[in-house]
């Protein structure tokens, strides 16, 4: 081994303009790392600066003769703090480094450009530009990992967040906060699986990814980057006081080598082993806490390798560990002993260590400014494998292949060949009961395959059985195969090879019948028709052409379909809701295929009380599900379209296809024997609508969720939201499931009640028409929400068994309150909520529309006869009152929190004394026992219910804290000098009041800050 340490490798400041000469303030180095090619050695430093060297001229700096080669290859300044972490891509494209800036940038080099040397310096002979600063981070990056791919680059630092970017485009595409402290390292699988991140929460975690595409986005990564395992042990009594806690995966995949562990007192590197993620070994040797860890990225062997032999060798892995103690110890997997110590190789903290790709020399950085390269000849640390055996190796891994997923330990192959055997055995059993009463045991002896012909994995399953010995006679091996080829005759007397069905794996037969056991079946009269059905049904159910036409799609047939074209076509003027994050939002379909008839209804309906519209049918069904904002912003394809592609008439004998896809990619598809009327879906399952009444659930990659839903009638609405899906059909009747769990929320239910009530008759002059659904969807917690053409909303209770009236336009002309444009508190932002957007229908209703002729009327009739000063003020009142319980009954917490600060002012301003104190009462959840009345069962059937919304005995509501709501009330009422009486004791058993002066200071600026009575009020604003 040769240890190299020129002069000018060194991120000291020149004082001088002589190359030649060195000098200046010494500035530690923070990192390394070579490049793929191994021509160039990255650095990083406290002096902000990102230098490239060339790796040639730091291995012939003892050669006079190559003194005139380029050392320093380029200077990169552009950081604003130290640099902490430098790294190259797989692929050698980029150069990224970390800063305590807390920016990340990426490099690239420019080959069309010429060098640009630092003024005074003529050695620069390349010019690296950056293409990419990623901000992400709140403190200090510290360490950046690459996967083998360089499909995505991953940031840690002091913020305690993972950040993962992609590796083409550098998107954001994940943060994770999985730790709690500060994360100091990462270290990718060379496998492709994994990676795994150190912190000072004294834990190793380690995520499971899959490589995402050249132009993924975030919403795409939604459900990768999963944490699989959370590593502690070795670490408890780790020390909090060095700078990193730099990890390395094994060339092999099989361990991780993590620095700062403890064995008791002693320091040590713990090796965690894969799959089992536990650490047994560990490395003891250095004197205090070691800091970085690096495995040699080749294997090594014991021996020289000879290739033509054709003897595998048992190779190893060589780990470097370096730390606080300024030694440098090298290891490998088979010597419980160091190979080699290399002891006060630097005056401060090794920082960082780097292997070339040959595996043959290794560089270590120092916080003293200084890098060193240690040089190893042929067999110090043995024989280098070639790096064909590395991919060998991580075979068994997955490494690739692609959209393969492997097992990663012993018991994850077990739980597999567990798996395995049920299903022969479960197959055996159907197949020796279709065979006419063969008992199982028998049909799989017929089934093994002996002799030369076996395969070794086969033969491994059989002597693991331990009866197959039975099969080995000569007589049993000329037996004939049980499944063979039959020559049949058609109708039209044709001969047919009757084929077999072979699995798809080279483990197992498959399960699915073949044609000849299918045909049998069908021919026999006594076989039970159970097991007939079983087996054969699932391929009824398939287009013409069998499954090779389900995936590749069958010939153009004679009769085409019409061309799909919006010109010419009808618009579908029913908007289709859904409710997002409280509020309900309109979805419009826009112009849409010619229609191509009407569904057919059944006849027995037209009994019915209740007839909805049933839509009309579609050539194309098209629905769209929209990406987040910064989707939307970084992919123009971001969204999801559904499709669902009808026959054009009855003469053309299709079935249906519905399928899901992204831009020009489709993700899946399916068939139906029915025309599809509507779907809706989001980012949990899709839910499709046929004419027959039934409903199909499919999940996000088109696996079916369950069967068929079978309704009493066509569906009218069909929305989603979250796992809840809502059905209205045709008869009126209202469903409304939990996919999740496939579980309803309550049994259908009709909406004749609300339909006969808004058409009850209230003019003497003329008749009024029947009114309609204008709009229906379902809440995040299951809730149905149906407006109608008469401007009022209605929700179904569960709890009543009955339907509440939510708005109606009533409070549009009769309340001082009702506005369109409702803000929330403590905010300038219009309120989105459920209760909000009824209130905005109804207005549109009642005013747009003109549907609120007669209660004018009945409005302008009072104030002629006169004597009612108190009318306006009581039906204000009374719609806050409603409002709290439309919050309370569609659950929407932060609409309940503005309405009730509302009508805590509003109780002041009025002098409303006995309904402030039933408010607190109630908000108090019935701890106030002294304050309850005299009865206890009388307060508890009073704490029952508010303004007609039930509150509940818990402590909180619509997930709110009663008591932190009590707070807020008391704060607005405590201006008014007529409640401070309510509200003192409330505020003293809270333990926030120490007089009545302060409460009433505090509630003074709470109401000033939300703007004047009169004026907030007016506009439904209540900003606290």
């Amino acid at each position: 081994m040769h240890l190299l340490r020129p002069h000018w490798l060194t991120h000291q400041v020149k004082l001088t303009r002589d190359v030649s000469v060195v000098e200046g303030k010494e500035s530690g180095v923070c990192s390394c790392h070579v490049s793929p090619d191994a021509l160039r050695l990255a650095t990083g430093g406290l002096d902000g600066t990102v230098r490239i060297w060339s790796t040639e001229a730091i291995l012939k700096s003892s050669d006079p003769a190559a003194q005139k080669l380029p050392r320093q290859l380029c200077s990169l300044n552009n950081h604003t703090g130290s640099v902490s972490v430098v790294r190259f891509s797989g692929s050698g494209q980029f150069l990224a480094s970390g800063s305590d800036d807390k920016v990340v940038l990426v490099y690239e080099r420019d080959l069309s450009a010429g060098a640009r040397p630092a003024f005074g310096d003529t050695q620069h002979t390349e010019h690296w530009r950056t293409t990419k600063r990623l901000v992400g981070h709140d403190n200090d990056v510290q360490d950046l990992g690459w996967s083998a791919d360089s499909s995505i680059l991953v940031s840690v630092g002091l913020d305690s967040k993972i950040v993962i970017w992609g590796g083409h485009t550098f998107e954001k595409l994940k943060v994770i906060d999985a730790h709690q402290s500060h994360i100091k390292g990462i270290t990718f699988d060379p496998a492709g699986r994994y990676f795994a991140t150190a912190s000072d929460d004294r834990t190793i975690k380690i995520f499971r990814w899959s490589p995402p595409g050249p132009n993924a986005t975030a919403q795409d990564q939604l459900n990768n980057f999963v944490l699989e395992q959370t590593i502690s042990k070795p670490f408890e009594g780790s020390p909090l006081t060095t700078y990193f806690r730099r990890c390395s995966w094994s060339p092999d995949g099989s361990h991780i080598a993590a620095a700062n562990a403890t064995n008791g007192p002693v320091s040590s590197v713990a090796i965690i082993t894969r799959g089992f993620w536990d650490s047994d070994i560990n490395l003891i040797g250095h004197e205090g806490p070691v800091e970085v860890c690096a495995f040699s990225p080749r294997m090594f062997s014991k021996e020289p390798i000879n290739v033509n032999n054709g003897k595998t060798n048992n190779y190893v892995t060589v780990i470097a560990c370096a730390g606080q103690d300024k030694a440098v110890s090298i290891w490998n997997t088979s010597n419980p002993r160091p190979l080699l110590i290399a002891q006060m190789l630097a005056t401060k903290v090794i920082s960082d260590l780097a292997w070339a790709p040959d595996g043959h020399t290794l560089y270590a950085t120092s916080l003293d400014g200084s890098i060193t390269a240690m040089v190893f000849e042929e067999g110090d640390l043995g024989y280098i494998a070639p790096p064909e055996e590395n991919q060998r190796v991580l075979a068994k891994y997955g490494y690739g292949r692609t959209k393969t997923t492997l097992p990663d330990g012993p018991t994850m192959l077990r739980l597999e060949e567990k798996a395995k055997q049920g299903e022969m055995k479960e197959a055996q059993d159907k197949m020796g009961e279709l065979m006419g009463g063969v008992p199982a045991a028998t049909a799989s002896k017929d089934n093994v395959t002996t002799g030369p012909n076996v395969g070794a994995q086969w033969q491994a399953q059989a002597n693991g059985d331990g009866p197959v010995k039975e099969d080995k006679p000569a007589e049993k091996e000329k037996d004939p195969p049980v499944l063979k080829q039959k020559i049949t005759i058609t109708k039209e007397g044709k001969k047919r090879v009757a084929p077999l069905l072979v699995s798809s794996g080279a483990s197992q037969r498959s399960m699915l019948p073949s044609a000849q056991l299918v045909q049998q079946a069908a021919g026999a009269s006594t076989a039970p028709t159970g097991v007939v059905l079983e087996l054969s049904k699932p391929y009824d159910s398939l287009p013409k052409g069998g499954l090779q036409s389900l995936i590749a799609g069958n010939k153009r047939r004679a009769v085409e379909e019409p061309e799909e074209t919006t010109e010419g076509g009808t618009r579908r003027k029913r908007p289709a809701i859904s409710v997002i994050q409280g509020e309900i939002s309109k979805e419009t379909d826009g112009e849409t295929p010619e229609f191509i008839r009407p569904a057919v209804v059944n006849p027995a309906l037209a009994a019915s009380q209740i007839r909805l519209a049933v839509p009309k049918l579609r050539t194309l069904l098209n629905k769209k599900l929209a990406a987040d904002k910064e989707a939307r912003q970084n992919d123009i394809e971001a969204e999801l379209t559904f499709e669902a592609k009808n026959p054009a008439s009855y003469t053309v004998k299709e079935p249906t296809k519905i399928s899901v896809s992204k831009g020009a990619q489709v993700i899946w598809f399916d068939y139906l024997p029915r025309a599809v009327l509507l779907a809706t879906g989001n980012e949990k399952f899709w839910a499709v609508a046929s004419e027959d009444g039934s409903v199909h659930l499919y999940s996000p990659v088109g696996r079916r969720l369950s069967n068929p839903l079978v309704l009493e009638a066509q569906p009218c609405f069909l929305e989603c939201k979250g796992w809840w899906l809502m059905c209205i059909t045709a008869v009126g009747t209202a469903h409304s499931w939990n996919v999740k769990t496939l579980t309803a929320k309550h049994p259908p239910v009709s909406i004749g009640p609300i339909l006969n009530l808004a058409s009850t008759f209230r003019d003497d002059n003329h008749l009024t028409k029947g009114e309609s659904i204008a709009e229906a969807g379902v809440t995040a917690s299951g809730s149905i929400i149906i407006t109608l053409t008469n401007g009022e909303g209605y929700t179904y209770s569960p709890l009543l068994c009955l339907w509440q009236k939510l708005s109606e336009p009533w409070w549009v002309v009769g309340s001082e309150f009702f506005s369109t444009q409702q803000h929330s508190s403590g905010s300038s932002k219009p309120l989105a909520g459920v209760v909000s957007h009824l209130e905005r229908m109804t207005a549109t209703q009642t005013i747009v529309h003109g549907r609120g002729a007669y209660l004018q009327q009945m409005l302008q009739t009072v104030d002629r006869k006169g004597g009612n000063r108190g009318f306006r003020a009581q039906v204000s009142v009374g719609h806050l009152e409603n409002r709290l319980s439309a919050a309370l009954a569609v659950g929407t917490g932060e609409e309940l929190k503005t309405y009730l600060l509302m009508y805590a002012r509003v109780l002041g301003n009025e002098g409303l004394v006995q309904k402030a104190e039933e408010l607190c009462r109630d908000l108090m959840g019935g701890m106030d026992e002294d304050e309850g009345g005299e009865g206890g069962e009388e307060g508890d059937d009073e704490e029952e219910t508010v303004g007609g919304g039930r509150w509940g005995e818990g402590k909180t509501i619509c997930g709110l804290d009663k008591r932190e709501l009590l707070k807020s009330v008391i704060l607005v009422m405590g201006k008014y000098r007529e409640l401070q009486r309510i509200v003192i004791p409330y505020a003293e058993l809270l333990g926030f009041a120490d007089d009545e002066l302060e409460l009433e200071e505090e509630g003074k600026m709470m109401i000033d800050s939300s703007g004047h009575d009169d004026g907030g009020a007016a506009n439904g604003e209540d900003v606290i």
